[in-house]
């Protein structure tokens, strides 16, 4: 038997897999976006919390991530769902009664997208399956047509919160609208499928206009928001949204947003609500930023710190730029095993960096730190990431600048050292060579 959920529960949905996942110990390294922020019509598949039999997804359904290019490239035809065959490829199972569905409307409707690292973005195209498809055989490029391609302009994936999508008026029952979010900064999209259930003719017509005109000012903590009255219709309130989440209500046509982070950029959109409860669509996004701390003239903090893959000894760290009045001259990076003390491990002028030489199935803390060019400075907040299983007997190089406790083993110069005591190393090459600190094992294989 078909089974649908009703759209007013999208942001329940997100709010109580955002909580799942911390209970379970966090967003993995890979993570960066879902389908089903707040405000969103639809959920995708792999964060529909009613959906059974998903695999480990479930927990971290922002990782559907492969090459981007499609249709001509990504993921493999019957592995559209999976972005490639992850996380078993349960995700592929494809009937008419697997799935629970998203019942929608035809006509508008609106998808915002939950971020984990909210990478700088070049588009987001949403496909639908075609009429008459048949349901029951996996899912292929074949029975999909573009609905509609939201462009960007490679600034950071949340500033464009809020999409509209219009589902064709032919459409009825069943379809899969699969979702392509193309990264700017990275070779990879994000894909998602959404199961949906299209029923009825659309929303009434007669209902509010959507607003125009949307206009702003700000300080470091405030934005003030105004736009044109809609006249249609008996309009009773306006939302306002904020990276895709209502945060406030007002009976004329302006808002304040308060309590918001200095030299932060966000994206608003505005709809109209009248007496008997309809909505319009969103206004066009704003995007707005707030001034720099008063007082402070530095750079604002990388944001974002996340992995882009983690193996037995390596993290690939990615993260959002920093701005500021003057220009970032470079980034330094600070690396701790476990609790221990951080020390610098490497500068770079990029927004990422290949950490390289580290011991497997240990978890190491991270915190990369903006300087501009007068010597300003701001530290991201910490990001912990552990380093996968190793295969074996490898072991990671030695580092200069790690922190080792006895027992540790290391390879340096083709032999295996094994540390004869705990110390915190500060870059001196020689110091494997020490025998009050390490000895020699074995040679490596």
């Amino acid at each position: 038997m078909s089974r649908t959920r009703r759209s007013i529960g999208a942001g329940l949905t997100s709010l109580v897999l955002v909580g799942a996942l911390a209970v379970i110990g966090g967003a993995p390294a890979s993570a960066h976006g879902y389908v089903g922020g707040e405000g969103s019509d639809m959920v995708a598949r792999a964060a529909l919390r009613e959906n059974v039999n998903l695999g480990a997804v479930q927990y971290e359904p922002q990782s559907l991530e492969a090459p981007k290019g499609f249709p001509q490239g990504g993921p493999a035809d019957g592995q559209l769902a999976s972005a490639g065959g992850l996380f078993g490829g349960n995700l592929d199972e494809q009937t008419s009664d697997r799935w629970v569905k998203n019942e929608i409307t035809p006509g508008a409707n609106t998808i915002t997208w939950h971020y984990t690292a909210p990478h700088r973005t070049s588009k987001w195209t949403y496909y639908i399956t075609k009429e008459g498809w048949d349901q029951n055989a996996p899912l292929t490029r074949a029975v999909l047509e573009e609905l509609t391609t939201v462009e960007h302009d490679g600034t950071p994936a949340t500033t464009n919160p809020v999409h509209t999508i219009d589902v064709p008026a032919d459409h009825h029952g069943y379809h899969v609208i699969y979702a392509v979010w193309d990264v700017a900064d990275t070779a990879n999209a994000f894909y998602n499928a959404i199961d949906v259930d299209i029923q009825g003719d659309g929303p009434e017509v007669g209902g509010p206009d959507s607003p125009t005109g949307l206009t702003a000012t700000s300080t470091s903590s405030t934005v003030d928001l105004a736009w044109e009255a809609v006249t249609s219709g008996d309009v009773e309130r306006y939302d306002v949204y904020r990276d895709g989440a209502k945060v406030g209500s007002s009976p004329t046509a302006s808002f304040q947003d308060t309590g918001l982070r200095a030299s932060t950029t966000y994206g608003y959109t505005v709809r109209a609500v009248d007496a008997d409860g309809a909505a319009s669509r969103h206004s066009a996004v704003l995007s707005v930023a707030t001034a720099a701390p008063d007082g402070q003239h530095g750079p604002t903090a990388p944001s974002y710190l996340h992995s882009m893959g983690t193996t037995p000894t390596s993290v690939d760290l990615m993260w959002i730029e920093s701005t500021g009045p003057e220009p970032i001259t470079h980034y330094t990076v600070l690396r701790a095993v476990g609790d221990g003390q951080p020390v610098e491990v490497a500068t770079t002028a990029g927004d990422r960096y290949l950490d390289e030489g580290l011991r497997p199935s240990t978890t190491y803390r991270y915190t990369v730190v903006a300087h501009d060019a007068t010597g300003a400075s701001s530290a991201s907040d910490p990001f912990s990431v552990t380093t996968e299983q190793g295969d074996g007997p490898q072991y990671p190089a030695w580092d200069p600048f790690g922190a080792y406790t006895v027992g540790d083993r290391v390879s340096h110069d083709g032999l295996v050292y094994e540390a004869v005591q705990s110390y915190q190393g500060h870059g001196d090459p020689g110091w494997i060579h020490a025998l009050s600190l390490w000895r020699v094992v074995t040679e490596t294989v």
